[in-house]
């Protein structure tokens, strides 16, 4: 969607500061021992505190509240009886709606004991993230986010996970411009128009850059020893800098 109004300005600001702290709330809760369901819970009360629904469960059906992944998975991880343990490397994304518009982002950390890798790689992705956000302008076309993500990534020392795709975003979870593409494609026209939503989330990869679907038809998994962390903030494209929609 494009934001032209006070009223969609208000909207999509309130969605996005429910879900930047839904986020932040759930990974302050994260504990060795606990289950990926019993934080999906946590994320999901909190949500319903702010009269927010799981955009995922609205849109797709999906079977949980929050999208948590471990380790080898990478997105869209099903809460469940899944153990979280010391050392995990974890991603929570979460998306919703409120009053009919919506948010979406995401962050990938670790707990203790901490590992330097995956400690830099979760900088690295962020950094990323951050670096597109910063470039982006009205006018720009569609496919500096991804020559600007992917470049970012090799400054990093990492690899673009190429079937993972940010999007437009606002009035529906996914919206125009769909699978705004983390590689640089020549062939993409599309131009960024002032007050566009859209998601940036790269995925940085220590290896692989495909994942394949998991036989749950949801859960996205790397097929090798390759780690990949995402993160995610919903912005509003503007002449200047954007507006991040998203942050705690």
């Amino acid at each position: 969607m494009t934001s032209e109004t006070a009223e969609d300005l208000a909207g999509l600001t309130a969605i996005g500061k429910v879900v930047g702290f839904t986020i932040a709330e759930m990974k302050k809760k994260v504990t060795p021992g606990m289950t990926t369901a019993e934080l999906d819970q946590a994320g999901s009360a909190i949500l319903k505190e702010f009269g927010a629904q799981s955009a995922p469960q609205v849109t797709y059906k999906f079977p949980g509240s929050t999208c948590i992944s471990i380790n080898e998975e990478v997105a869209h991880g099903i809460p469940g009886s899944r153990v979280i343990k010391a050392g995990d490397l974890i991603n929570i994304d979460v998306s919703a709606e409120l009053n009919g518009y919506y948010g979406d982002a995401g962050v990938s950390f670790q707990l203790p004991p901490y590992n330097d890798k995956l400690l830099h790689l979760c900088s690295s992705t962020e950094k990323t993230m951050m670096s597109v956000i910063n470039h982006l302008r009205a006018g720009m076309k569609v496919n500096e986010i991804g020559r600007v993500m992917e470049q970012e990534a090799r400054h990093h020392g990492y690899t673009i996970v190429r079937n993972l795709c940010s999007h437009g975003i606002g009035k529906a979870l996914h919206e125009k411009p769909y699978e705004i593409l983390p590689f640089f494609n020549p062939r993409d026209t599309r131009v960024l128009k002032e007050g566009q939503v859209i998601t940036v989330e790269p995925f940085l990869s220590t290896g692989i850059d495909y994942v394949e679907q998991q036989p749950d038809g949801w859960t996205l998994s790397v097929t090798d020893s390759s780690r990949v962390a995402q993160f995610e903030h919903t912005i509003i494209v503007t002449k200047g800098a954007p507006i991040i929609l998203t942050s705690a």
